[in-house]
């Protein structure tokens, strides 16, 4: 009986975890417009990204990662939920186009590959494979999530090329 409490708590703790749930990537339809630039997003499956929102289930998908930061970056200009309220955020890896979290993903900065809308960061799921990549396509720079920056945002936006 000693062991009851105990085992009560860690229920308590892993329980919610089970009920949320695993919130699995979706394609987007045709109609799912980039909150940022209005583009049609499932006109470019390869550079789909998407950010998935807590309590309200919602899911916003954008025609890159640059468009996504830049919405991350600023929630209140698009009208979206804060970002304490993302649940996960999905970008495809470039080679394998599977999806996988942007939170580990890797980032090629200032490559020769251009995404939907011109400078694009280019995602990947490991280290190697982007450095395989930036050796290949002139990439000025491989960062994590948490290195990307709004300046940087904003050069990307702007068509400037990292120096």
């Amino acid at each position: 009986m000693k062991r009851a409490p105990f085992v009560l708590i860690i229920l308590l703790l892993v329980t919610p975890r089970l009920w949320a749930g695993e919130i699995k990537p979706v394609q987007p339809g045709p109609k799912d417009r980039c909150p940022v630039c209005g583009m049609f997003v499932a006109k470019y499956p390869n550079w789909v990204t998407q950010i998935h929102y807590e309590d309200s289930g919602k899911i916003r998908f954008f025609d890159g990662v640059k468009d996504m930061m830049v919405l991350y970056f600023d929630p209140e200009r698009y009208m979206a939920p804060p970002r304490e309220a993302i649940k996960n955020i999905n970008v495809k890896d470039y080679y394998s186009l599977s999806w996988i979290s942007a939170q580990d993903a890797f980032y090629v900065v200032g490559s020769d590959v251009y995404g939907p809308m011109g400078h694009e960061l280019i995602p990947f799921e490991s280290k190697d494979a982007a450095e395989s990549f930036s050796k290949d396509h002139h990439g000025k720079e491989i960062l994590t999530f948490g290195e990307i920056t709004p300046g940087l945002i904003d050069s990307l936006r702007l068509g400037q090329r990292m120096r």
